[in-house]
């Protein structure tokens, strides 16, 4: 049986090997450019259609398409600017974050050098992707209200009950993946096999993850990790947390 771990996401590679060089973006999608494209695979499951990674590549411009698949990205250097068929036009710089929904007709602008985190779920399901909750570029926006969502239970607490929030963002046509802002007030939470496929990016605070044989392991705002479905993790958060999330479940 293979043990699932808890995956921190990092720039230029675990050790800072750098990032390995990807195939060519063919010639017919593109308008402009000779782009240059780069990146690491984190995690990849191919049966349900999930990776989640980092990507760099060169200036190009992409010719208007339906998008392939659903994505979110947190742009770590540089801008993209995504123009909808309607015109609608929306830039992200680093810092910032956006999805793409699966279908959405657009066009990708770079202007020059840009690198992102990415989770992208590839539905093979036959959903419609119309039918997912949004049907154009979303850059989110983590300071809107959320609304107060329920705890955990409390035979699974290791400390008083926690105040937490949310509000998402997206949801895909099949409903398995989603993306949204999270908040908690401090709390500890036993050990249980993870439930779901989660990307986890900390806005605020810091948490402490472990499991049973002992591993450990903190982060802190501006961390970016991923907790794959099964792997046995207590949360530890002895602050206020926010964090963006990209959450996919399968469904069969």
């Amino acid at each position: 049986m293979t043990i699932q771990r808890v995956i921190k996401f990092a720039e230029n590679g675990v050790n800072n090997e750098g990032l390995a060089s990807m195939s060519e973006i063919p010639a017919a999608e593109l308008v402009d450019g000779t782009p240059v494209q780069r990146g690491i695979e984190y995690f990849h499951d191919p049966k349900i259609g999930l990776t989640a990674g980092v990507w760099d590549c060169t200036a190009f411009t992409g010719k208007m398409s339906p998008y392939p698949v659903n994505e979110f990205m947190i742009v770590l250097e540089g801008a993209v600017t995504m123009v909808e068929a309607n015109g609608r036009e929306t830039t992200v710089s680093a810092g910032e974050s956006f999805v793409i929904p699966k279908g959405l007709v657009c066009q990708w602008r770079q202007s020059g050098y840009i690198k992102k985190y990415y989770v992208i779920f590839d539905d093979a399901s036959g959903a419609d992707p119309a039918k997912g909750s949004a049907q154009q570029i979303l850059k989110i926006d983590a300071s809107l209200p959320r609304t107060k969502t329920d705890s955990p239970a409390a035979n699974m607490l290791l400390s008083p009950s926690p105040e937490q929030s949310g509000r998402n963002w997206f949801e895909d046509g099949s409903r398995q993946w989603t993306m949204g802002v999270w908040d908690s007030t401090p709390y500890r939470r036993k050990a249980i096999p993870f439930p779901r496929h989660e990307l986890m990016h900390l806005l605020e605070g810091s948490v402490t993850l472990s499991d049973p044989d002992g591993w450990q392991q903190t982060f802190r705002a501006g961390d970016t990790f991923f907790v794959p479905m099964g792997a046995n993790v207590e949360w530890h958060s002895s602050e206020y947390v926010k964090k963006y999330y990209c959450i996919m479940i399968p469904r069969g």
